[in-house]
């Protein structure tokens, strides 16, 4: 595998992400300045110069045309992709985690940390394209401390097709659902028993993986939430995403930041993981970094991944032949006798 370093961040990276198209990059870091990169070869088209905290999140609209950056100096900013100019600023009452366009771009998702007086809350922004004067959040949705007194962070944000509820993740393993019209709370489930680090969903919106610090990711269905498959590891996991063209899951992960200064990285285990999405059996990783792996992304067109991580540092990787010509083994029939056999029979008659 061929990869290529990119040392565009003076500071942990957090978040790496592909437009839709596959052919520009993404990255942010907690060092204030986003970055926009060619795929194809790794080449820096810009920077996106504003901000005056840590990114915690972007994200790039259907067509490229306009970014939005989540930041921990409690805004978010709308920038032109092509210029790299602020076209608007919105303000939040604390650090803001997540962001997110809605189908469509003409609107917008984030989150925001509590802060002094102020809950955690949950904002929807209008904003159309060509708007030049933006108004306030067309709906806030507050989220109160738990009965027991604790605070709850909000740690993801996303949209589900065709903008039908606004899906929120938890740093208690929880997933809620809210309805974007007025607010109100749809369902919630328990997906992990600990925080869950990142979510990220298939292109089509079929599937999504969450992260967790328990150990593990889980892929869910998006229909009917039912949990499908869980990725066990011995370490925390930082992010997943799901392969376009195969069924194949990365993981990335790695110790606690907070002691890595301690550990050499052959221990750490910094390394990307790749797992079969329905056996669940881990066939291989790439290794590289110094440090846990924050974030990763695949590429929509399946020839190319990114992991950024503690080190600073994002690689781009570039698949060999071998294993893009690689066939996944399909598992041989159960013979009468064996383990799980009649179960088999029993599935296949209904």
């Amino acid at each position: 595998m061929r990869p290529i370093l990119l040392k565009g961040h003076e500071r942990s990276i957090t978040v790496v992400k592909y437009n839709y198209d596959g052919d520009l990059l993404f990255t942010a870091s907690k060092d204030h300045v986003p970055s926009m990169w060619r795929s194809e070869n790794g080449e820096r088209i810009g920077t996106f110069n504003g901000h005056k905290g840590t990114i915690w999140d972007l994200d790039p609209d259907r067509f490229s045309t306009r970014l939005l950056t989540a930041s921990a100096d409690a805004t978010v900013n709308l920038w032109n992709c092509e210029t790299g100019e602020v076209l608007h600023t919105f303000i939040h009452h604390g650090p803001v985690r997540g962001v997110a366009w809605a189908d469509g771009c003409q609107m917008f998702a984030t989150i925001s940390d509590p802060f002094v007086d102020h809950n955690a809350q949950i904002s929807i922004y209008d904003a159309p394209f060509g708007e030049v004067d933006f108004g306030g959040p067309r709906l806030e949705i507050d989220l109160p401390k738990m009965p027991d007194g604790k605070l709850v962070k909000p740690t993801n944000v996303a949209w589900l097709n065709c903008n039908e509820a606004l899906f929120v993740t938890f740093d208690n393993g929880a997933i809620r659902l809210y309805d974007p019209e007025n607010g109100d709370e749809i369902e919630e489930f328990f997906a992990h028993e600990k925080k869950i680090n990142r979510v990220s969903f298939n292109q089509e919106k079929t599937l999504f993986i969450t992260s967790s610090a328990d150990f593990t990711a889980k892929l869910f269905d998006v229909v009917d939430l039912k949990h499908l498959k869980t990725y066990k590891t011995d370490r925390p996991v930082n992010d997943a995403v799901i392969s376009e063209t195969k069924d194949h899951i990365l993981l990335g992960g790695g110790q606690e930041a907070m002691s890595v200064t301690t550990t050499a990285g052959k221990v750490g285990k910094f390394e990307t993981r790749f797992f079969h999405m329905v056996y669940e059996e881990e066939f291989g990783c790439v290794k590289g970094h110094f440090g846990p792996i924050n974030a990763l992304g695949i590429n929509p067109n399946g020839l190319n991944y990114a992991s950024g991580a503690e080190d600073g540092y994002v690689r781009l990787h570039f698949f060999d032949k071998s294993y893009l010509e690689m066939r996944d083994p399909v598992p041989e029939a159960l013979q009468p006798g064996e383990d799980g056999y009649e179960e088999e029979q029993k599935s296949l008659e209904e």
